[in-house]
């Protein structure tokens, strides 16, 4: 809009056009910006690096991310990509989450709270979008392993010296959070260096490659010496098996399962906390048995058995989102001692989404998981990453509800997004070395920090045998 000031009167009047910016114009402009651009890249990985260390920070840099990227967003083309099942079975699932509130009997506090455990999935879509038209979609997964590297070290810092332990809960080695959400991490990040070691290695990049074994044989200590919670020895094994199967040939897979299995034998009787973290499971299934004493073990097996009690008062739809507390409250008067206190989560993701949505929500739910898993039947790094973010989330939620813990919850949607992003992007189809290639270029920034890391990892070791042979003696 252009307006004409005429200044009337005197000799030589002056003609004055002052212009009006455009500025749904300007902001078009500033939205396709490089730097704007960077910002959308930027926080997905803020994101990721917070994953172990912080749920604020996660919750902060993903509300920033949306606000930064809802502007980049073509409709159309964000509309069409909904058709397909891996972007909309989300938001499908979130919206039987939503209308359940209808149908539950439970307070509305209650049924508000229940729905945001289920509300991370809308966010699916827009990674899935956004990262089939980024080029830095390495840094997410480079800052997640930055991340987990320095809590590593934190980790064999706090075995030694209880005191720098961040949180008054945290248990020996756990400088922060909890031991599941540590173990899922790191075995998370050991399955996804081994094939990149292998690519590096492959293509002569010996001190990267190195780097990678390095890391992987620090986080596996940790696991085995330091920190272990229960549930990564079942699905361990299976990301094992289904490396062997994607990566190797018959000879090579089964030189790897032996060899795996001496290995396993030989931290067995090396570590006297391997040991103990496997045969308590079963002192705690006995006593849960005979006396019916509470034990993590008995919990999860009692929770399990009222749970399916509760399933079949309403199998279609369920008892609505937010009943679980209130079915748990209300059988509880039959119970004494420690079995009254209040059960939010069954700690099976199944019988969780089974109790508040029956039997549909349980099809969405296997739905979700399965067309998740068909975006990464392609070769290369970041369907692997995907491809072990999917699979490790179904078999731990077999267990656990992780699909709905913040931590791994978290994971699987940024793991799912950003890897799904990139294997369906179209300049990914063809050849994926250069992805070990640029990737390895960013571990570089990872490779700096070995040295504190190894050092830590190394004194810890050490420390680690020093104390089996005390233990043995």
């Amino acid at each position: 809009m252009v307006v004409r000031l005429l200044h009337k009167g005197r000799p030589g009047a002056m003609e004055v056009v002052i212009k009006r910016a455009n500025i749904p114009a300007l902001f078009r402009r500033a939205t396709r910006s490089w730097f704007w651009i960077l910002c959308a890249d930027i926080y997905p990985a803020l994101v990721a690096a917070c994953i172990p260390w912080s749920t604020t920070a996660v919750a902060v840099f993903m509300v920033i991310w949306i606000v930064v990227l809802v502007p980049t967003i073509d409709p159309r083309a964000f509309l069409n990509s909904l058709r397909q099942p891996a972007y909309f079975l989300p938001v499908a699932f979130f919206a039987l989450v939503f209308l359940g509130t209808l149908w539950a009997d439970a307070p509305w506090p209650e049924r508000l709270h229940g729905i945001s455990p289920a509300a991370k999935l809308l966010v699916i879509p827009f990674l899935l979008y956004h990262f089939e038209r980024s080029k830095r979609d390495h840094w997410v997964f480079a800052g997640f392993l930055l991340s987990c590297a320095v809590l590593l070290s934190a980790s064999w810092a706090v075995l030694y010296v209880p005191q720098w332990r961040m949180t008054h809960w945290a248990v020996a080695g756990v400088p922060i959070k909890n031991t599941i959400d540590q173990s899922q991490e790191f075995a998370l990040c050991v399955f996804a260096l081994v094939p990149l070691a292998l690519a590096l290695f492959n293509q002569r990049w010996f001190a990267l490659a190195a780097a990678c074994a390095a890391l992987i044989f620090a986080f596996l200590a940790n696991l085995m010496f330091v920190a272990l919670a229960r549930t990564s020895l079942v699905y361990m094994p299976v990301l094992l098996l289904l490396f062997a199967f994607r990566y190797l040939g018959r000879r090579a897979a089964l030189a790897l399962v032996s060899g795996t299995i001496v290995a396993v034998v030989v931290v067995w009787f090396a570590s006297p906390y391997l040991q103990q973290r496997v045969e308590g499971a079963a002192l705690e299934y006995q006593e849960y048995r005979d006396v019916h004493e509470v034990t993590s073990t008995g919990e999860r097996l009692e929770w399990w058995r009222r749970s399916l009690g509760f399933i079949s008062e309403a199998p279609l739809l369920g008892h609505g989102t937010g009943s679980i507390k209130q079915l748990f409250d209300r059988d509880t008067p039959r119970r004494t001692g420690k079995w009254t206190d209040p059960v939010e989560n069954p700690h099976s993701q199944t019988l969780n989404v089974a109790i508040q949505w029956g039997i549909l929500g349980c099809l969405i739910l296997y739905a979700m998981w399965y067309f998740h898993l068909l975006l990464f039947g392609a070769s290369g790094l970041p369907a692997w990453i995907g491809l072990i973010v999917v699979v490790q989330n179904f078999v731990s939620s077999l267990f656990n509800s992780h699909l709905f813990d913040f931590t791994e919850g978290w994971i699987y949607v940024l793991g799912v997004g950003v890897a799904g992003g990139m294997a369906a992007s179209k300049s990914l189809a063809k050849d994926k070395i250069p992805d070990a290639r640029r990737i390895g270029v960013t571990i570089t920034a990872v490779a700096l920090l070995m040295f504190f890391v190894l050092t830590a990892g190394f004194v810890g070791l050490v420390g680690a045998f020093v104390q089996a042979i005390r233990w043995a003696i």
